[in-house]
């Protein structure tokens, strides 16, 4: 009985091993094929400068006062007056957008004395597109005037990046392929044909916002002057080469 036990489970054992192969044999081509060819596996970018044409500024109004009403009530009075002088400099309203609204206590620390509430600072945030960059220095003159105290930070931006995009795009894809026949040559191989190609980075706004000093009500005087400078607009690629001798 036992050894026909072990022969039946030797016939189920060789019968996995028979069925086994094909399903390797799916696989083992592709690999073998992989290791035949020779490839280079390369990455490169491209690089272009573009003047920006749009600006968002970060500004606000910070009011102290005794009460947490009173201090909403003159934060709100002077931001209204804020966003009718943006309005007036020819901000659209779409480009006026509420980025931070807070209400804190303020309290007076002494030594050995538990602190003490001295009243309330409500600042309220607003992030600012300028289209037209020739109006930037007088919206923050103008808002400056209306009552704002806070000039966070500012950056520039493209309002469509598409030409510049593709113009790195352009450079990136003749840089990879200078420098894969770079390769092959220094090889003895030449190129035979490419495999694949992949794109990463992209555009993004000009670096991080640069921080502006917070400002009080200001003399009247030249417009504060504000240089875009140039983007720049960086695409990277990688790309998998076949070569052949």
């Amino acid at each position: 009985m036992k050894s026909s036990l072990r022969a039946a489970t030797l016939c189920v054992l060789m019968a996995a091993a028979v069925a086994a192969p094909p399903a390797f044999a799916q696989t083992a081509p592709a690999a073998d094929t992989m290791f035949r060819a020779t490839t280079l596996n390369l990455q490169a970018y491209g690089e272009v400068r573009a003047a920006p044409d749009i600006a968002t500024i970060s500004l606000g109004v910070m009011t102290e006062a005794k009460t947490a009403s009173e201090a909403m009530q003159a934060n709100a009075t002077r931001m209204t007056q804020v966003i009718a002088a943006l309005r007036r400099a020819g901000i659209a309203e779409r480009d006026i957008q509420t980025s931070g609204l807070n209400l804190n206590p303020q309290y007076v620390y002494e030594q050995n004395v538990a602190p003490r509430l001295s009243g309330y600072q409500a600042t309220n945030q607003v992030s600012i597109t300028v289209r037209d960059l020739k109006k930037l220095g007088a919206a923050v003159d103008a808002t400056v005037e209306a009552g704002a105290n806070q000039v966070n930070s500012i950056s520039f931006g493209l309002n469509d990046p598409t030409t510049a995009e593709n113009a790195a795009r352009e450079a990136a894809v003749k840089a990879l392929g200078a420098k894969a026949d770079l390769y092959a040559r220094a090889t003895g191989y030449r190129i035979g044909r490419l495999v694949s190609l992949s794109e990463g980075g992209g555009y993004s706004p000009s670096p991080p916002p640069m921080p502006m000093v917070s400002m009080a009500r200001m003399e009247k005087a030249d417009s504060t002057p504000v240089s875009p400078g140039e983007l720049r607009v960086r695409i990277d690629v990688s790309g998998l080469y076949e070569l052949t001798r």
